[in-house]
């Protein structure tokens, strides 16, 4: 759902009785499942998703100090009101990367948000970040009409933040809904280490040669990049190695068959998007076959593919996609794209070249890239 969908439920928003809280006895409920889920004593609670502010109230109302974030105005706007005369704060933005710097928190409390997130792994390893020594993640989530998280992949999706997670289902419960549901409803509580080992998702991604050309595709309908031109690409699976994941992605993707020994490493980038996470890329060469001509197989998430120069790629590209193209037919098999919060990920043309060579053990270093030491001029 878009900011424009959650803010035209605000005004209604509390009609539901596990939203609003307005039946006495729902809110009892809810404020024991609280007062068992946060620490005895005052603390630091971020209430990611806050909606109108009910549950940050009965916390708030527990003793705890509350931060609140929410995408929709309108629903921050309620929350104000709803937490005026505490000294709750309540900020828009997004729950995947709250807008808190670098403040933290005793207790991230996320209510049916999870589950709308695109990438709700990138998002608990955000959110252990902002997490002091001891803190928790508490995250009450479910399936209802065919949507929603299950509880067991959202455990999966704890299992390198946490040793243990606290289940509790919540779907027998009565009162915390005001009638009976049957689906699965819970709530996960984990205490996230504190001291967590680095991870980072690894993308693969195909650069497809028909002569002088490579094949791209336009992005559509992913809610992420959208109307811009990348290569065919995807994400490393669980238990896949990068070739693996490559010719999966492929196939997937343009319909091609690739044989592993089709597949040539071109070219390794660590990169950063805006507001994101670290991530390796690993791009492969393949070689056109005409008796095997790619197709859009997704034209849910990919409005075309085409075939362009390159040595003159099409400006309204993915950032970070065109630099590794640009490092590819300069040579360069190693490189860095970072992005700070905020910057656009789109290519520019005449915007900052973020692109940083990493040199070869053993290769000659005479060659001088503009902007800087080790920088690129793409």
């Amino acid at each position: 759902m878009t900011t424009t969908d959650w803010d035209s439920l605000a005004d209604t928003f509390d009609q539901e009785a596990d939203h609003g809280l307005l039946d006495p006895v729902v809110r009892d409920a809810w404020a024991r499942r609280l007062e068992s889920w946060l620490p005895a004593g005052p603390s630091d609670v971020l209430d990611l998703g806050c909606g109108t502010g009910s549950l940050a109230l009965l916390a708030a109302g527990q003793g705890h100090r509350l931060t609140g974030v929410d995408r929709s105005p309108r629903m921050v706007e309620r929350a104000r009101a709803k937490l005026a005369g505490t000294d709750a704060e309540v900020l828009v933005g997004d729950a995947a990367r709250p807008p808190v710097g670098d403040r933290g928190f005793d207790v991230i409390l996320a209510r049916h948000v999870v589950w709308t997130l695109p990438d709700p792994a990138a998002a608990l390893r955000h959110w252990a970040g902002l997490l002091r020594p001891g803190g928790r993640l508490v995250l009450v989530e479910g399936v209802w009409n065919g949507t929603g998280i299950p509880a067991e992949r959202l455990t999966a999706l704890l299992a390198p933040l946490t040793e243990r997670v606290h289940h509790e289902r919540l779907s027998g419960d009565r009162d915390l809904w005001g009638k009976d549901v049957d689906d699965e409803r819970y709530a996960l509580v984990a205490p996230v280490r504190g001291t967590r080992r680095h991870t980072e998702v690894v993308d693969v991604h195909l650069i497809l040669r028909r002569g002088s050309e490579v094949l791209l595709a336009r992005r559509s309908g992913t809610g992420y990049a959208d109307g811009l031109l990348h290569a065919p690409s995807g994400h490393v699976e669980d238990g896949e190695d990068v070739r693996v994941a490559m010719i999966r992605e492929a196939a997937e993707e343009t319909g091609l068959a690739l044989d592993p020994a089709e597949l040539r490493v071109a070219l390794v980038m660590q990169h950063r998007g805006p507001g994101g996470d670290p991530r390796t890329g690993w791009f492969f060469e393949a070689a056109y076959d005409p008796a095997r001509p790619p197709y859009n197989r997704e034209p849910d998430k990919c409005s075309e593919l085409a075939w362009y120069p390159l040595d003159a790629l099409p400006d309204d590209m993915v950032a970070y996609c065109r630099a590794g193209l640009e490092g590819y037919r300069a040579g360069e098999r190693f490189l860095i794209h970072w992005h700070e919060d905020g910057d656009p990920i789109a290519y520019e043309p005449e915007g900052e070249r973020r692109a940083v060579v990493l040199p070869v053990s053993g290769a000659r270093t005479e060659r001088v890239h503009h902007g800087g030491a080790g920088a690129a001029t793409w």
